[in-house]
This record gives structure tokens, sequence and C-alpha cells, in this order.
């Protein structure tokens, strides 16, 4: 089951046909696809993403290459890309605080603000307005610690040249 995508569309006020429709496939399809029973193709996973505005590896991310997975899983190291209004379409290893399926289609502050939220924002509205590489420490306050983050970023791209978003990667500096 993706529970992801069915909370995604949920949280849009969309239907399965709607959805269906805008991605221009059959609603059964859709359908089966949400509930993990049929994988679709890269073809028709970037048409679901695109009508979503989320990025397209979602769908394929529980594939990821197993060296890739336990070179970061449980590491320091937070990978993810947000779009133009600074939604998340992608996220790779959280701080165990967040779900990342959860914080799909979803800004920062969604739940509410502190400062380390605000720099990270203005840090990824300052890459898409810049088109520049950018880098900062950050200290974000999670329940229990506040953790310091050395955040990269860089514009994120689409095959025609036009800018995307924002991809970001994150690394808990140790204290």
């Amino acid at each position: 089951m993706r529970n992801w995508l069915v909370q995604l569309r949920k949280e849009r006020n969309l239907t399965q046909q709607q959805v269906a429709k805008g991605a221009f496939i059959d609603r059964a399809y859709y359908a089966q696809i949400e509930t993990g029973s049929r994988n679709p193709s890269i073809a028709v996973a970037s048409q679901i993403a695109s009508f979503l505005h989320v990025n397209p590896s979602l769908f394929f991310t529980e594939h990821l290459s197993e060296p890739f997975k336990l070179a970061l899983l449980h590491s320091p190291i937070i990978v993810a890309h947000c779009d133009l209004e600074l939604r998340y379409t992608w996220m790779f290893n959280p701080n165990p605080e967040f779900d990342t399926r959860s914080i799909i289609g979803k800004r920062d502050d969604y739940k509410g603000t502190n400062k380390g939220i605000v720099e990270l924002m203005e840090l990824k509205h300052n890459i898409i307005e810049t088109k520049d590489r950018l880098r900062k420490r950050i200290h974000f306050p999670l329940s229990d610690e506040v953790v310091e983050y050395y955040v990269f970023g860089q514009p994120l791209y689409d095959r025609e040249g036009r800018i995307l978003g924002a991809a970001t990667t994150s690394t808990a500096l140790l204290p």
C-alpha cells in the first residue's frame, strides 16, 4: 500500500478519478498503484508525480540500490528535494522525528516554526532565487536536544533547464 500517495491525494481533496484524469491514466489502474498491487512505469510515475507536484522517484525509493541505502541509512545525512513553493517532493533518511511520507507535499513550517526552520526555508528560497549553490550551518531544536546541521543546497532543474526547486543535503554535526 502506498499510504503516502493516498494521504497526499486526500490532503489535496482529490478523488482517484481526478488524479487518474490529471495523469492521463485509467482510474482502476491508478487505484492499483495506490494499493501497491501494480507498480507504475517510469512514464506513468512521472505523469502522476507531475500532476501532484512531487518527485517521481518517490514511487521507486524502495528500489534504491542496497549500497546507497546502507551508506546513508542511520547516518547523520538527510537528502531532500523541494519545489518552488518549498514543499518537499522527495526525502531520504530524515531525522527520526520526521516521517518521510507525511512530509511530502508540505513545507518545513507546516507544523509551526522555529529559528532553524526559518533559516532552512530562507536558504532554500535563496537557492531558487539566485540559482546558486549555498551552504549554511543551522541549529534545529528537536524534542530533546538542539542539533546543528551543515546544510548544502543547489538548484534542481528539469531536462529543459527550467528550475524546479532545490536539492539539499543536511549533515548532523557532532557536538
